[in-house]
């Protein structure tokens, strides 16, 4: 893994280590002690619990996913720690069992700089969802 120089470099790491389905990489980029919090609510602590909850999707129903982060804000919290905001749009393919279709979540992550490296120590990815109906939407819908 390239060092994060930055808290925003997470942003690029975390989306090539996915599309490369590199779960190691993907580990990398966290805290030993780190959290995350998927879209669906499953809240794990540590890196060896993030890559196992990832490495059986990436190699099943999200082997031919692709994602893609774009960010929105910055929060420093002082010269060693930063909240970051960030869209993230999930392609999935014919590997899901619904079929190909498109996921967008917003994501918190709270990272921190250790001896010098910055790190993310909390993730917490959200569905976007229709407040009525709980159906997922795509923030560039009409009505969004």
């Amino acid at each position: 893994m390239t060092p994060l120089k930055q808290p925003e470099d997470a942003l690029q790491a975390f989306q090539d280590a996915w599309n490369r389905h590199d779960m190691q990489s993907l580990g990398a980029l966290f805290h030993p002690d780190a959290t995350f919090v998927n879209r669906f609510g499953h809240y794990v602590r540590g890196v060896e619990a993030i890559v196992q909850m990832h490495a059986p999707i990436h190699a099943t129903i999200y082997s031919d996913s692709t994602l893609e982060n774009e960010p929105i804000d910055r929060v420093p919290i002082g010269d060693d720690a930063a909240v970051l905001h960030f869209w993230s749009r999930l392609a999935v393919g014919a590997a899901h069992p619904a079929g190909p279709h498109v996921v967008d979540t917003l994501i918190l992550a709270v990272l921190t700089r250790r001896a010098g490296e910055w790190r993310i120590q909390a993730l917490e990815n959200v569905t976007l969802a229709n407040p009525r109906t709980g159906k997922a939407v795509l923030r560039d819908e009409p009505g969004r």
